[in-house]
């Protein structure tokens, strides 16, 4: 395995081979398997472009044998930042098929992040999106370079600066009448090693790199397709950005090919951009979070689009509220399934068949028979079912450790092997139910607040589209829950209502926010998820502020002073 990786200990990774975990096959060779059954089958769609199976597979061993002339080798790093596009595909699996590791940074990221993931993946190269109005692209790589030692090759998918390489002239045309090149004999083909480096959630720090090998990629994916009911008829949705974990392979496009589906692939997912798609294309799946989920509840256009097609809406990277669950099936006619995981490794759905006490409330229960999964009290030993405490997993796609990151890996994994998520949930009946982040527990006076269960209360008001709710310091109970609110664009929300609302649904006084804030959006992550250390930033700002003012209406002034503002 690649140097600074923690393999399986040997003998796990005996018992995940003869228990079939692992296939031993690459994710390039899980797609040719796709290719044999359905050479011609449709594979994906970007808007007018389309490839095939066949297509897919002989355009990126064509651009494989270009990356090969650029100079990259099996084992490199390659920073991977460009935008959902039919040419994402195919560079990634040209990258796969010489063996250099793809690390899969998003187009939201920037300088910062960017150059951290490179000079600590020590990446030799540099994919970037096109340059548009809003953001210089090509500028960015240029910086990058300057700053990493290891960068050597800047390829761009738009039109290149002095310096740098055209994706769309490595790939070629379709009608140049090339034939796909030649991969030298060497082609990559070690399942054990390291496919693809993806990026930890980040929504509290810059994010740790997460080495995925073939083996358990390749389970992942085409696991966690088979749990959602995934096919040949299948069509997916790619909405969300396509270097992230959920929808890359979380089933996402890996687990579509997997199964002889098809991918469609959309800009953004807008309501305007994606439900025409779902018409057009009779989508089948959506994979969504939680700010899409409310952004389509909320938009008017579901009634001028056929989405009858629609048989799954599926949530991921945040856990989404009973309340907008039962929406989501009640408008869009569609089973809805809880995607509940980690880039680490483990995922957890609930299952198409299961009982809308279980699809609304829990965050499913683990995809593979190998996972192991415990729920541990702060000294490490597992508390009884029902009982909060942190989940650790350990099995078949779960990796052992961060890349080349001794001391995030000494407190993330146990000695045995176990990945802490510090999430807090409990277990019933083999499902979870997550009660959010440790941090998101608000301590009012030694009273645990769950944030996510007042915000499932918030949301059922029918002035509201979205919430979060999060801890802000106090002087007399050190803790006090504060509401953020996103409304819908017609109405207005007032403390006194919301109070009054949150006591006729009958919950404990003591869980009732103490202040409310209406925002027009929440702060995301690159991936999309709602950054709740920002809001909890920008509360203890405003606290602090109304305490300056307050401070100087009555602080005395002489008139030196007095004359001194107003001059």
């Amino acid at each position: 395995m690649l140097e600074g990786c923690t393999p399986w200990p040997e003998a796990f990774a005996r018992r995940y081979r003869a228990e079939g975990y692992w296939q031993g096959i690459t994710l390039g060779q899980m797609l040719e398997r796709s290719m044999r059954r359905h050479p011609d089958k449709l594979a994906v769609v970007d808007g007018e472009k389309t490839a095939s199976y066949r297509e897919l597979v002989e355009r990126s061993d064509r651009l494989a044998v270009q990356f090969v002339q650029l100079g990259l080798r099996s084992r490199e790093r390659v920073v991977f930042q460009l935008a959902n596009s039919i040419e994402l595909l195919y560079a990634f699996f040209a990258l796969l098929r010489i063996g250099a590791i793809p690390v899969m940074a998003l187009p939201a990221h920037r300088l910062t992040e960017v150059a951290h993931f490179a000079r600590h993946a020590r990446a030799v190269a540099h994919l970037v999106p096109a340059t548009s109005d809003r953001f210089d692209y090509g500028a960015l790589a240029e910086e990058v370079r300057a700053a990493v030692p290891s960068m050597r090759c800047v390829v761009t998918a738009g039109a290149p600066a002095r310096g740098q390489v055209s994706l769309q002239a490595l790939l070629g045309s379709d009608a140049d009448g090339q034939a796909p090149g030649r991969l030298p004999a060497e082609a990559f083909d070690d399942a054990a090693d390291v496919a693809v480096m993806i990026l930890s959630g980040g929504t509290t720090a810059i994010s740790k790199i997460i080495p995925r090998t073939h083996d358990d990629y390749v389970y992942n994916c085409t696991q966690s397709a088979a749990v959602a009911g995934f096919d040949e008829s299948t069509v997916y949705l790619a909405a969300l950005p396509l270097a992230h974990n959920y929808t890359l392979a979380s089933p996402g496009v890996l687990g579509t090919l997997a199964h002889g589906g098809t991918v469609v692939i959309a800009t953004d997912p807008a309501p305007q951009t994606t439900f025409p798609l779902i018409e057009r294309h009779r989508v089948t799946v959506v994979a969504g979070g939680v700010p899409v989920a409310a952004r389509w509840l909320a938009a008017a256009e579901h009634e001028e689009y056929d989405l009858s097609s629609l048989e799954i809406f599926m949530n991921g990277g945040a856990r989404l509220m009973p309340e907008l669950r039962r929406r989501i099936e009640e408008r869009f006619g569609c089973t809805y399934v809880e995607s509940y995981g980690t880039g680490e490794g483990l995922l957890n759905q609930t299952r198409l068949d299961d009982p809308e006490e279980i699809r609304f409330h829990s965050s499913g229960r683990p995809v593979s028979p190998g996972d192991e999964i415990k729920v541990i009290d702060p000294t490490g030993n597992e508390v009884p079912d029902g009982i909060v405490g942190e989940l650790a997993a350990r099995g078949p796609y779960t990796i052992r450790g961060y890349y080349d990151a001794p001391q995030a890996n000494a407190s993330a994994f146990t000695a045995d092997g176990f990945y802490r998520l510090g999430d807090a949930v409990r277990k019933v009946d083999g499902y979870l139910y997550l009660e959010g982040r440790f941090k998101d527990l608000i301590n009012r006076g030694g009273e645990k607040i769950s944030a996510e269960e007042i915000e499932n209360h918030i949301v059922a008001h029918p002035a509201v589209t979205n919430v979060c709710v999060v801890a802000m310091p106090d002087e007399q109970f050190g803790e006090k829950a504060c509401a953020f609110v996103i409304t819908r664009p017609e109405c207005t929300l007032e403390f006194a209502e919301l109070q009054e609302f949150l006591i006729g649904r009958g919950i404990a006084r003591f869980k009732l926010p103490e202040r409310l804030e209406v925002l027009d959006a929440f702060p995301l992550s690159p991936a999309g998820k709602v950054l709740r250390r920002e809001l909890r930033a920008l509360i203890v700002a405003r606290l602090q502020a109304e305490r300056d003012a307050a401070t100087n209406a009555f602080a005395p002034h002489d008139s030196n002073e007095l004359q001194g503002d107003t001059r």
